[in-house]
């Protein structure tokens, strides 16, 4: 048997990274291109908020978009648009410039995680699946993770301008693969009978539809929702904003600035397999579905608590520390939060409640960046945010009580398929 499936499949990791260092540029470079372009915390505010209010635009219709067009196409044409983008910085002259461009970067990324999920599901059977999801959804933490080294690097050897051209110019290279490997697995060249008999070793589903106007008064799907609404923008804010405030709290260069970046996300990968491990442990132990998720949930909710301290705190380290656990708390709660739409909705609304709390996580960040910016340029403390980020994880998880407190099926006029003879 032939194993081309995981080629794919590390085909979607890199997409994954490079989305991630495009996106990532941006915040390394941020401290050094305001005294260089002469941009202050309200215009790179206003630039971030451009960036996730696209990605939550986006968000709305990369799905459909994927799916009238495939996925060949669909996320070929989105990786050319977001290239273009993440590259457009190096030409920029003003913060205008740079806001357009990370607009721009923002539909076209919002792309990403719809194509690749569909991929998988074309690809690779039930059974590994959510193997398969791991393993390219691993590529966002990656490419955190090597963002500082590539960065500096480039920016030493062909200033900031090529910084961005080049990582933007990634997705290029990417992009030849791609359309150079995948085909639909029954039109594949380079897999086997066996292989392709595995992919397709699922029995086909006759699933019904479930029309967008069925899930929107459900209290699940604004359980998870608001959920998104309220934490993904803590996770936007450490994006964008953590390695300015370490370059500028501690006098960092670019290269002091590397190792503790890096830090932070090598930390997260172990909270999003600690996150899951906890339900999964708990499941196994015969708990219910609604104790399992909601102890992952808590503990993790916990666990970000200590983050209020890092404004108090003039250790580097021990401020890496506090806000590595917190990030890795924030992909443990992620995880688990992911999965409330699977328990709670047949797999035919899965992909639409998801859709929807993606929308409102993106929104919220872009609240997140508007205010983060006037709170920096007004108090020039980021004990405000810190704040936030240490309260509203227990917040939503009152909420996600208040609104599913079983975890039970939603109630659903479920509407089957026509058939005409």
């Amino acid at each position: 048997m032939t194993h081309f499936r995981w080629t794919i499949c590390s085909l979607l990791f890199f997409a994954t990274v490079i989305a991630y260092v495009d996106r990532g540029v941006i915040a390394y470079l941020k401290q050094f291109l305001e005294t260089t372009v002469g941009f202050n915390d309200i215009q790179y505010g206003h630039m971030t908020t451009a960036f996730t209010l696209a990605y939550g635009i986006g968000f709305v219709f990369a799905g459909r978009f994927t799916d009238l067009l495939g996925t060949r196409k669909g996320l070929a044409i989105a990786m050319a648009l977001w290239s273009v983008a993440a590259m457009l910085p190096g030409a920029a002259h003003s913060a205008l410039g740079f806001g357009i461009a990370l607009f721009l970067l923002g539909l076209g990324e919002a792309a990403n995680f719809p194509a690749c999920i569909k991929t998988v599901a074309e690809w690779f059977p039930k059974r590994e699946r959510a193997l398969a999801t791991g393993v390219f959804n691993a590529g966002a933490n990656v490419g955190n993770i090597i963002v500082p080294v590539v960065v500096t690097f480039l920016t030493l050897a062909f200033s900031w301008r090529g910084a961005f051209v080049v990582t933007g110019a990634l997705g290029l290279v990417w992009l030849g693969f791609w359309l150079w490997l995948y085909a639909k697995p029954e039109e594949h060249r380079w897999i086997s009978p066996s292989e392709l008999a595995l992919i397709q070793s699922d029995p086909q589903e006759k699933t019904p539809r479930v029309p967008w106007t069925n899930l929107f008064p459900r209290k699940e799907t604004w359980a998870f929702a608001i959920g998104k609404f309220l934490t993904d923008p803590i996770w936007w804010f450490y994006l964008f904003w953590l390695p300015g405030y370490l370059q500028t709290t501690f006098h960092l260069s670019l290269r002091q600035l590397q190792v503790p970046v890096m830090a932070v996300y090598v930390v997260s990968i172990g909270g999003s397999i600690g996150g899951g491990w906890i339900s999964s442990a708990l499941l196994k132990r015969g708990r219910a579905v609604n104790f399992a998720r909601k102890t992952a949930l808590l503990v993790c909710a916990l666990a970000v608590v200590p983050v209020i301290l890092a404004p108090f705190v003039h250790n580097l380290w021990l401020v890496v520390g506090l806000v590595g656990l917190a990030a890795a708390a924030h992909q443990g709660w992620s995880a688990n939060l992911f999965t409330l739409p699977s328990d709670t909705f047949p797999k035919a609304a899965v992909a639409s409640v998801v859709g929807i709390g993606g929308t409102l996580g993106a929104f919220g960040g872009a609240l997140m960046q508007w205010g983060t910016a006037r709170i920096v340029q007004a108090t020039h403390s980021y004990v405000p945010l810190f704040a936030i980020s240490c309260c509203v994880y227990l917040l939503a998880l009152l909420i996600i009580q208040a609104l599913s407190p079983q975890l039970k099926p939603a109630q659903l006029n479920l509407r089957a398929p026509q058939t005409h003879s």
